[in-house]
């Protein structure tokens, strides 16, 4: 039903104004009492073999929602019903900020892909906290923390550290978030020396709290083998609790899409079904380096369940989905962990 009928409609219009209007839409239903019980009755799927225990936190099931989708924590609650076993909110900043100029989001329906160059837009961090203060939802939070566009690199600390003092009683993991290819610079952090510098002092600040909450690293997929070996490196020395693979891509090879309409689109970074092999490749060759128990996240073109699978089968303890959801609608979260608990039947 959602792709014959909803998906054809909601890509009628300009991506991020439809994003806008379905949180509206959602947000207003969620009012209504029995709306949030039918969704969880329709997508939510429970049953213990999906159970996961990562860095002392119990997921309920391993389909998580990535960062950018709820950046600012507005439905909690309602992206709950839907049956994600984990929720990550951000990128976060201590101030708000806009972001980039519009237009910055784009559908490419022949990759089943986006490209977005959002640039950290959010409402600020203090915004966020708010609204976590009065959700219901019991659903784990993660949050992605980043740094304002016009804080120097030289500086970010600050930023992460105002985010982490801000969220920490709310949330029940942290993301560094050094990969974005959407704010001037930042990718810059993901260099050795300053990326040392940064987890080292995150997680120092972390280990200084009465209760101690995971500190995860989020990557892009356009690392090199010898960028990847300094941040297995950076991980393993700082004592980093896990890591996500991956971001989006600033790659645009293989596209179906014309060239021409790529080219106009511009930069941003390239997420959904193009991802999914460099992804792959990067949770594998992480997975053989850091061991059989360290934690990863995977993430990057889960478009089927199939896709699911083969980044459990790669290494990923978790994944997460964002262009997925978008493409083929909620309905997958269920049909994954389906196929998760028949696999292991």
């Amino acid at each position: 039903m959602y792709k014959i009928l909803i998906r054809p409609f909601l890509f009628l219009f300009d991506p991020e104004a439809i994003h806008h209007f379905v949180f509206k839409v959602l947000s207003i239903k969620g009012k209504i009492p029995g709306f949030n019980p039918l969704l969880k009755a329709l997508f939510d799927y429970r049953d213990p073999r999906l159970e996961k225990t990562l860095f002392g936190i119990r997921f309920s099931n391993p389909v998580g929602l990535a960062a950018g989708f709820d950046k600012d924590a507005k439905l909690i609650d309602e992206l709950a019903c839907f049956g994600f076993g984990f929720i990550e909110i951000g990128t976060l900043t201590p101030r708000a900020q806009s972001g980039n100029e519009k237009p910055r989001l784009f559908r490419l329906p022949e990759d089943q892909a986006l490209i977005n160059r959002m640039g950290f837009n959010n409402e600020g961090v203090e915004a966020a906290v708010n609204r976590l203060r009065k959700r219901n939802s019991k659903v784990i939070i993660g949050g992605n923390i980043g740094k304002n566009k016009d804080t120097p690199n030289d500086k970010a600390f600050s930023d992460y550290m105002m985010c982490f003092e801000a969220l920490h009683p709310y949330v029940d993991y942290f993301v560094v978030n050094v990969s974005s290819p959407n704010t001037p610079g930042l990718r810059e952090l993901q260099d050795k020396a300053p990326l040392m510098q940064l987890m080292s002092h995150i997680k120092g600040l972390s280990k200084s709290k009465d209760k101690v909450k995971p500190v995860l690293l989020k990557i892009a997929p356009d690392l090199n083998t010898d960028q990847l070996n300094d941040i297995i490196e950076i991980l393993k020395e700082t004592k980093t609790d896990g890591v996500i693979a991956t971001n989006t891509t600033i790659s645009r090879d293989g596209l179906l899409t014309q060239s021409e309409e790529v080219s106009a689109i511009g930069m941003g970074g390239l997420s959904g079904k193009p991802l999914i092999k460099r992804s792959t490749e990067v949770i594998s060759y992480l997975r053989k380096n850091l061991g059989p128990d360290y934690p990863i996240i995977g993430v990057g073109g889960i478009m089927t369940p199939q896709d699911a699978l083969d980044k459990l089968e790669a290494g990923a303890d978790l994944i997460q989905i964002y262009t997925g959801f978008i493409y083929e609608g909620p309905g997958i979260i269920k049909r994954i962990n389906k196929t998760i608990v028949n696999r292991r039947m």
